[in-house]
């Protein structure tokens, strides 16, 4: 079973692609998308890893926390599940 993690801390000109192949030195890379701002397609400093099996996605963490990567340390762990969005449509203000 495939395991997700968080990378943070990354310097703004990382791609997918560096993630990658950075983390395949930990096992097989399922996928690796740094996450971007949609108006401008900077990217916002982290992303997210998804490792093949639970023990290459432990390797990795164990690999690359607190390690540079291109002048920062990374922080890498579990990635927590997509929290729900339960704003609604409501916004507030005064009903009279």
């Amino acid at each position: 079973m495939s395991k997700k993690l968080y990378v943070g801390n990354l310097v703004y000109e990382a791609s997918d692609d560096d993630l990658k192949e950075l983390f395949s030195q930990a096992g097989n890379v399922v996928s690796a998308n740094v996450i971007r701002f949609r108006d401008t397609g900077r990217s916002k400093g982290f992303g997210f890893v998804e490792m093949e099996t639970e023990e290459e996605a432990q390797k990795a963490i164990d690999m690359f926390s607190e390690k540079d990567f291109k002048g920062r340390k990374m922080i890498v762990s579990e990635a927590r599940p997509k929290r729900e969005n339960n704003r609604g449509g409501f916004r507030g203000g005064r009903s009279y």
